[in-house]
């Protein structure tokens, strides 16, 4: 009884800590929910002066940066339903796909549209999916029963998910760059906000040889004509840089790192980044347009032993940085100062 009686003192010290531990992780979850919802909450009205009641979807999201999913339930007859779509409209223009009707709970309908977006200036080619221009979209869910009466209905917006995880929860389109992100107005309707892509350089692929390191990439909105952007390799904490020619294909370009005259025999490794410049525009070669939220974390790249032009051996380390840019490591074969 004695040995039960101490453990009972050791719980009672240790319960006020436990609520006080409990009480901080409420006030955690409940902060990053609130900023959550006011970086995904923009200062507009969602609709017109006299609203319809509005449907709340199941399922909202833009998945890998430019697909729409959405579900939403049908909450009229549905012997009475002829036809589905959903509408997206900014200002006077309106553009629309159709919903599929399919069986839900309770033996009610769940109207539903897989559709790829795309940024009207900035093609990717091909027909399908909805050309949309920068700025906020309005969601409509028009219904038409088989007397040819159509009924209009806002979204809800859906709420939204943790900020944190290892993917982005907007991700980029891949293909194009542009932005597609379901957010809400102040009056809780789901909207889509359209941005265009950002001037950037994008690292695409990165060849790691036993005589050389190649870097591939691609110019995102560009501003000038491909053949006006120059490459240098630029070391950290110096100004100055070593020009490099690129090699254009169209938007894409590569090159292979000039190893030789950054290590010029020294036994001290350097870190050098790679840059675009085009007139007074710089631009970081990075890895951007990706869904995973810590790119250094996950594209992990090795050491490696690299035979240079006049025989010698350099140890490089060609990686990302935490914002995602390309880095080279790099120091004659031999130093002390390995990672």
């Amino acid at each position: 009884m004695a040995g039960q009686g101490g453990t009972d003192t050791v719980s009672d010290t240790l319960l006020p800590y436990a609520v006080s531990a409990a009480k901080r992780a409420r006030t955690v979850v409940v902060k990053v929910r609130r900023r959550v919802e006011r970086m995904n909450t923009v200062p507009t009205l969602g609709g017109g002066v006299h609203p319809r009641a509005l449907l709340a979807p199941v399922h909202l999201s833009v998945l890998g940066g430019r697909t729409l999913n959405v579900a939403v339930p049908f909450a009229g007859d549905r012997a009475g339903l002829a036809a589905a779509r959903l509408e997206l409209a900014r200002g006077s223009r309106r553009m629309s796909v159709d919903l599929t009707a399919e069986p839900w709970q309770d033996g009610g309908l769940l109207l539903t549209a897989t559709v790829p977006l795309r940024h009207a200036g900035y093609p990717e080619g091909g027909s399908r999916g909805l050309v949309l221009d920068s700025g906020l979209w309005r969601f409509s869910v028009v219904t038409t029963d088989t007397g040819g009466r159509e009924t209009r209905s806002g979204l809800a917006a859906a709420p939204f998910g943790n900020a944190d995880g290892p993917t982005l929860a907007n991700p980029v389109s891949r293909a194009s760059g542009a932005v597609f992100r379901v957010v809400r107005s102040v009056d809780n309707r789901a909207m889509l906000k359209v941005s265009a892509p950002a001037h950037q350089a994008e690292l695409t692929g990165l060849d790691l040889r036993w005589d050389r390191i190649t870097v591939h990439g691609r110019v995102i909105a560009p501003r000038h004509p491909h053949g006006e952007y120059a490459a240098q390799i630029v070391r950290r904490g110096s100004a100055g840089g070593l020009p490099v020619r690129p090699v254009w294909d169209g938007d894409t370009f590569s090159f292979d790192v000039p190893l030789d005259a950054m290590i010029a025999g020294q036994r001290v490794q350097r870190t050098w980044e790679v840059q675009l410049q085009a007139g007074r525009t710089r631009l970081r070669l990075a890895r951007r347009l990706t869904h995973v939220r810590h790119p250094k974390q996950v594209y992990r790249t090795p050491y490696r032993i690299v035979a240079l032009a006049d025989g010698s051996l350099a140890r490089v380390h060609a990686h990302l940085t935490a914002a995602g840019a390309l880095a080279v490591a790099c120091a004659a074969f031999g130093t002390d100062e390995d990672a």
